[in-house]
């Protein structure tokens, strides 16, 4: 059993489980008993707690992330570096690492691919803007949390750009499948090494393979040198033109090939993912000549794994066990003396043979797109070397304004061509870092860093983004070319999608409801309203009346219109019937009918004064408020028919009847008078 595990660190810390296990330390969960939250704890191994340069690699580790705030980074919340025990506190992530993630899928959508690329760009970006190069950028120090969001971690050989020197014992380390060709050379290393990585872990996202791979990590150091991957598309062709364009621009050999910076990188990015169809103009080699091109083919689009329990976290070490820095140097050097004798013996005895001459073409006007694909470079007539030569005419920017040798000139075949292609005259302006600023502070910092040619632009961005900067162009850093203009966009409330409110009429109350929140609308944004049916409820204004109880009679707004998700929507539920118009039958024949001058009726506390019969015979009154009939409910009607006799006295007729609802043109209500019901009158 773990000497650590079930014991308690400096009387806070719960040694709960081992969680990982790499060449140089050991992770645990822990319980922090203090701030009463889950931690995980990473403790250099006991055989490297005397080795000043496993424990000046421990803490470097602990002073880069505690320099970084970033969501995307682990946080640091403790060190501890005893004479006995040196460790770690940092953030617990529950989750599995990028290259679990990978092996258990195979390959990545391609969307999913950008997404998680684009938070490692922007955690290495902030790293980069304190001066912290990672140098071991590999998937395996690539958290994946449950929600989709990633975690960068292990910053073990991470570089201080303005503080710390290099050693000898720096060179070649790193994960040797992500290590960029500088890094494998033990050259200087900065921000664009993390960029080379990074590139090769969206390649092995996109095909689920390693552009290098081989037996000995020598031969894979080797082929990070000398070799060029497989174009992505040649394994998987789903893969977007312009993404493999971005993948294949990271990977370049020569750091002045490749993105310059993150944020440069991510622009790309950005791009392509607000248009998967855009394309990006760039070349590439197949050696390290800085001056040598060749053609490529446009670009076109083109079983689960069982998953460890217990992450072995690759590092340095393995690295280290294999040898890799002496054989490294020892290898490259051999291989370069291979290739040389392969160029002599098949090159040299070429410099004796004749050869035609061919007239220098004349490139001066195109552009270097028209150039590449002009015959001299897709045949390899010449080797092309295009430079770049600041001119004060923007009608050349992108042209060609120069050549060496001249056209016209004989040459033979191989031979170079030096092609200047015009670029603006940089100032002395460097856009500066305003991500994330308000708007209100925007204004000020522009202004400080002497800056007057910008334009505002807005996209929409998430909640915390509004009115803050979330893009700029070029990227913070760059030198603005002269009467460039800095694009600067700011974040905007994204549009809510309406929705259509659906049709309710004749649902039940439960049953619109579930209807309104299944398409999406709010169930506190729903209104009940109970009320009878009147006569504008033409649907249901009829003798099925009854078949409504308890159901949606109306609307508001109507079907089919467009409406936010948190709109008000208010749904009629039936409660009974509203009638307000009325036809009277009086019989049978009763003494005085004919002389009977006014009529009135009383009903549910209602009065009305009823009209003489027109031709039908009926007569009628209507209810100005209506009576309200609730299902199954009748209604006391009291009647009055006044006038004088034929002897000019005064007589009522007052009779009460039970009055049910009733629609249409062939019901009314029948008062029978008779004899009894005639009043005395004073």
């Amino acid at each position: 059993m773990d000497k650590y595990v079930g014991k308690r660190l400096d009387g806070r810390y719960e040694i709960q489980e081992i969680i990982g296990i790499g060449g140089m330390a050991v992770v645990y969960k822990a319980h922090d008993n203090i701030e009463n939250r889950t931690v995980a704890i990473k403790i250099l191994k006991d055989e490297f707690v005397s080795n000043d340069e496993f424990i000046r690699r421990f803490k470097n580790e602990s002073r880069a992330i505690a320099m970084l705030s970033h969501p995307n980074i682990v946080k640091v919340y403790d060190v501890s570096f005893g004479d006995l025990i040196q460790y770690i506190v940092m953030e617990y992530i529950s989750g599995v690492t990028l290259k679990e993630y990978i092996e258990h899928k195979g390959c990545l959508r391609w969307k999913d691919a950008v997404y998680f690329t684009v938070q490692i760009l922007k955690a290495l970006q902030h790293a980069h803007d304190k001066g912290i190069i990672h140098r071991d950028v590999k998937p395996q120090n690539i958290m994946v949390l449950q929600d989709g969001s990633i975690k960068v971690t292990d910053f073990g050989i991470a570089r201080f750009s303005r503080s710390e020197q290099r050693t000898v014992t720096d060179k070649a380390i790193g994960s040797v499948h992500y290590i960029s060709p500088e890094q494998a050379k033990g050259e200087k290393t900065d921000e664009k090494a993390d960029i080379y990585s990074v590139g090769v872990m969206l390649y092995e996202m996109l095909t689920g393979r390693l552009p290098f791979d081989a037996e000995r990590a020598v031969s894979v150091a080797i082929m990070q040198l000398q070799s060029n991957p497989k174009l992505p598309t040649e394994i998987n062709p789903s893969i977007p033109l312009g993404l493999e364009q971005i993948t294949m621009h990271a990977m370049q050999k020569l750091t002045e090939r490749r993105y310059q910076s993150a944020a440069e990188m991510l622009c790309d990015l950005e791009r392509f993912r607000k248009d998967p169809e855009v394309t990006f103009e760039y070349s590439y080699f197949v050696d390290n000549s800085p001056t040598k091109f060749v053609t490529t083919e446009p670009i076109v689009p083109s079983g689960d794994n069982r998953m460890s329990k217990t992450p072995v976290i690759e590092d340095e070490q393995e690295e280290k066990k294999s040898g890799l820095t002496i054989p490294v140097l020892a290898g490259i050097a051999t291989a370069l003396v291979a290739v040389l004798v392969i160029i002599g013996i098949i090159f040299i005895p070429r410099l004796f043979q004749s050869t035609k001459d061919i007239t220098c073409p004349d490139f001066i006007g195109k552009t270097k797109k028209e150039i590449q694909e002009s015959k001299y470079f897709v045949e390899n007539t010449f080797i092309i070397d295009f430079i770049d030569k600041v001119t004060d005419d923007e009608s050349k920017v992108g042209k060609a304004v120069d050549q060496t040798p001249a056209k016209g000139k004989k040459l033979k075949k191989g031979a170079t061509i030096k092609v200047y292609i015009g670029v603006a005259q940089e100032s002395d302006i460097k856009v500066p870092d305003v991500l994330r600023m308000s708007r209100d502070d925007l204004e000020e910092a522009l202004k400080e860093a002497g800056i007057e040619n910008y334009e505002l632009k807005y996209e929409e961005a998430s909640d915390k983004d509004v009115d803050t900067v979330v893009k700029i162009e070029p990227a913070p850093g760059t030198k603005l070319k002269k009467g460039q203009i800095l694009k600067i966009y700011i974040g905007k409330a994204k549009e809510k999608d309406q929705i259509s409110v659906p049709k309710l009429l004749g649902k039940s109350e439960s049953e619109a409801k579930k209807k309104l929140i299944e398409d999406g609308f709010v169930a506190d944004s729903i209104k009940v309203v109970s009320r009878p049916i009147d006569s504008s409820d033409k649907n249901y204004y009829n003798e099925n009346y009854s078949s409504m109880k308890g159901k949606v009679i109306a609307q508001k707004p109507e079907a089919d219109v467009k409406a936010d998700s948190d709109a008000e929507i208010t749904i009629y539920i039936s409660s009974g019937i509203k009638i307000s118009n009325y036809k009277i039958s009086v019989s049978p024949e009763c003494e005085n009918k004919d002389n009977i001058k006014t009529a009135k009726v009383s009903i549910d506390k209602s009065n009305a004064t009823l009209t003489k019969p027109d031709g039908d015979g009926y007569w009628t009154f209507v209810l100005t408020d209506g009576v309200v009939f609730e299902y199954g409910t009748t209604k006391k009607a009291t009647f009055s028919f006044e006038g004088t006799d034929s002897e000019g006295k005064p007589f009522v007729y007052e009779k009460t009847v039970d009055v049910e609802p009733f629609i249409g043109d062939d019901d009314y209500i029948e008062v029978k008078l008779s004899s009894s019901d005639l009043k005395k009158v004073d």
